[in-house]
């Protein structure tokens, strides 16, 4: 059968819109028709080569959709199920999912270098990170979706399959912020935006969001900072003064840069912690002197995926939504049309930032 979908041809190509021949679930898959898909800033990096996957292949890793058909095998949901996309399936039995540390499975991303489908021309074409949500259908591995719990609004579900679930784990699960601390996020896009709810969430006391745009402020309050700094050479500076000199207690950097880094970790008081949620290429390196480490005696940590358990998460951040405490419309600050994909990665490209939410 044959759908539409945004195709990355080749690292640092423009994706083309174009149809392609979707396969019939086999056992142990399902199809899903997506009712939304959201752009991601990994997808750009996916595109120009920060993380490597093989291509060509149908990129996007967030989102929801109905089930429309499953294979030999599947009983955990059925056609007409609304369900989350999960690009990052552990496998149960690797040493890091043996330890509970599923977000660090070693084997998440081995459906990336399936066969998906292919293009009219017969071009074999790969799911991405495992879910090709950029398309009006996909298949993909039965433990690559989630139900979707009640109560949420299917068109923004999308959000909580990579954003969301990132920003709210860097906040509960990896930094671990507990009522009162301050908070400092860095980079006002879906995740930071995710991120600032979740310290509300969590009861931090002054939340600060840092961006280079100022016009995100607005979207930033909303969200729950009590403050907004306008990213400069001066920031790290500017937080310490919002906090009696001492610094933030915690430091989510969203961005993925070493300057932003490096800004995040000044930021923080001594004893603080910051968390490290953006994906940097290796050519941004960040240094250290080793008395600094031993003087200041913060905790610098990376964080990948929010360290969450999607199986886990999503039904408390489900909860969440229906009781009026996490808003994932907020997120939300454009609404393309399939057609609009590429020209979304344009946007990101200029630096215009923000998420873009595909709906189709």
């Amino acid at each position: 059968m044959a759908v539409r979908a945004a195709v990355l041809p080749a690292v640092g190509a423009p994706l083309e819109v174009t149809e392609i021949v979707l396969p019939a679930p086999g056992p142990g898959q399902v199809r899903v028709r997506l009712a939304a898909a959201g752009v991601c800033h990994s997808d750009l990096s996916l595109s120009d080569g920060t993380m490597r996957v093989p291509v060509p292949a149908v990129l996007g890793h967030e989102g929801a959709g109905t089930v429309v058909a499953v294979g030999e095998g599947v009983t955990a949901v059925a056609p007409g199920d609304p369900v989350v996309l999960n690009w990052a399936p552990s496998c149960g039995s690797c040493h890091a999912c043996g330890l509970g540390e599923v977000w660090l499975c070693a084997n998440a991303l081995n459906g990336a270098a399936n066969v998906h489908a292919r293009t009219t021309d017969g071009t074999e074409l790969h799911p991405g990170l495992n879910v090709a949500a950029f398309a009006e259908e996909t298949v993909v591995a039965a433990n690559c979706v989630l139900p979707l719990p009640d109560g949420v609004p299917l068109t923004d579900a999308a959000l909580l399959g990579c954003a969301v679930l990132t920003g709210y784990g860097a906040v509960h699960h990896s930094a671990r912020v507990r009522a009162g601390e301050s908070v400092a996020v860095f980079g006002v896009g879906g995740v930071g935006l995710a991120a600032l709810q979740s310290a509300r969430i969590a009861g931090a006391g002054r939340i600060v969001a840092v961006d280079v745009s100022p016009a995100k402020e607005e979207l930033a309050r909303a969200a729950g900072a009590t403050d907004y700094v306008v990213a400069s050479e001066n920031t790290a500076r500017e937080i310490r003064g919002l906090t009696g000199k001492q610094g933030v207690d915690v430091a989510i950097e969203c961005v993925g840069r070493a300057a932003t880094i490096r800004a995040a970790w000044d930021s923080t008081r001594r004893g603080g912690r910051t968390t490290v949620v953006g994906i940097g290429g290796k050519d941004q390196q960040v240094t250290f002197n080793a008395l600094e480490i031993f003087h200041w005696g913060r905790t610098l940590a990376g964080c990948v995926y929010g360290n969450s358990d999607p199986a886990r998460d999503l039904p408390v951040l489900a909860g969440h939504v229906r009781e009026g405490r996490l808003d994932l419309g907020a997120l939300v600050t454009e609404r393309i049309a399939l057609d609009g994909i590429p020209a979304a990665f344009e946007n990101m490209l200029a630096g215009k930032g923000g998420r873009a939410l595909v709906v189709f």
